[in-house]
């Protein structure tokens, strides 16, 4: 299948890249970056050496109905503004926001401008959404704090564990989910040695996305509050989920939960009980890790669980829902294996 690969000179469409050169399937057609058309790709992306000589093309309509599959890596807003142009039947996986809302009044508050519409949401692992997935020519990605969010809150709210309008979310993000823009608050000389919160007060544009998913899996309003951290490394996300429990369980009750719901999913891992999750482990990968526990002081459930904002978070997920949509097995070019450290 021939790819084009819209935004590749930021961080998710590098590692697309990155991905898509090792794909048996996919051949890699057009690479489209806006601002950096005519440059190298080795000179934003130098460890893509397979590229070696390939340059950025500009974005053109013309040459994206060339293609058999497209990932949009684009700044939220900007995508939709190409699609009505595309040949509806070339398949479409979007890494940005602007088909995840179903509600326009949500995309007001959070995003702003008009709403484009929604697309089947691309999180195979929720109950359901696999078969819509393959059933789909276009895909609306999730965001990174989105994935480790609700992938963490699942189980127990299906299962009717937890109070679905008590979650409470703090989460951390390295500095490529901030893009790559120039900024002076990802400046090294301001992130490293530090810690901040950023979106306070529960207006993150992830929140409606999460409740919205969420809500599938429980028959009560499902109500998030969430704050992000800036953390002082480049990618990774850790987020700590906990929610009022509904009746007395203990963690070995809730682990087994876990491992049961996500016992046929190959991309989710609940630990043994004596581990905790950490990003390093799933850095380069489409893995996530998940812990539980019980706190019995408060009767509140704790779930860690981590993921590669630019992995699971973005271009590895992609790329398990283009091989979804597309009639491969989803993890053709994937790996559950992280780097480590």
């Amino acid at each position: 299948m021939k790819i084009g690969v819209i935004g590749a000179s930021g961080y998710s469409g590098g590692e697309l890249l990155r991905l898509l050169i090792g794909h048996p399937h996919f051949e890699i057609e057009y690479i489209a970056a806006g601002t950096q058309a005519g440059s190298l790709i080795t000179q934003v992306h130098p460890q893509l050496t397979a590229l070696a000589g390939r340059n950025f093309e500009g974005t053109e309509i013309s040459r994206m109905n060339e293609c058999d599959l497209l990932f949009f890596a684009l700044p939220h807003g900007e995508s939709a503004k190409y699609i009505t142009q595309i040949d509806p039947t070339i398949k479409v996986v979007d890494l940005g926001a602007d088909f995840r809302l179903e509600s326009a009044q949500a995309w007001q508050k959070y995003y702003g401008g008009e709403h484009a519409g929604s697309w089947v949401y691309g999180l195979p692992e929720i109950p359901g959404q696999r078969e819509k997935i393959e059933a789909a020519t276009r895909v609306a990605n999730p965001g990174c704090y989105a994935t480790s969010i609700a992938l963490a809150a699942a189980p127990a709210l299906q299962a009717g564990v937890i109070d679905g309008g008590d979650i409470v979310v703090v989460a951390a993000s390295g500095t490529t989910g901030a893009g790559r823009k120039a900024a002076t608050n990802l400046l090294a000389s301001e992130i490293m040695g530090s810690l901040t919160s950023y979106k306070f007060g529960g207006v993150h544009q992830h929140t409606p996305e999460i409740e919205q998913t969420l809500q599938l899996l429980s028959t009560e309003d499902v109500k998030i509050s969430f704050t992000p951290i800036l953390a002082p490394m480049p990618r990774g996300i850790l987020a700590t989920v906990t929610a009022k429990l509904k009746s007395k369980v203990d963690t070995n009750f809730v682990h087994e939960l876990y491992e049961s719901f996500y016992s046929n999913e190959q991309f989710v891992s609940v630990l043994a009980q004596s581990q905790l999750p950490k990003t390093s482990a799933v850095i380069g990968s489409n893995g996530v890790q998940i812990q539980v526990a019980v706190d019995e002081h408060t009767d509140r459930l704790i779930v860690s669980a981590v993921l590669d904002n630019l992995g699971k978070g973005a271009a590895s997920q992609a790329i398990q829902n283009a091989n979804l949509i597309s009639g491969f097995p989803e993890n053709t070019g994937l790996t559950v294996n992280g780097i480590g450290s």
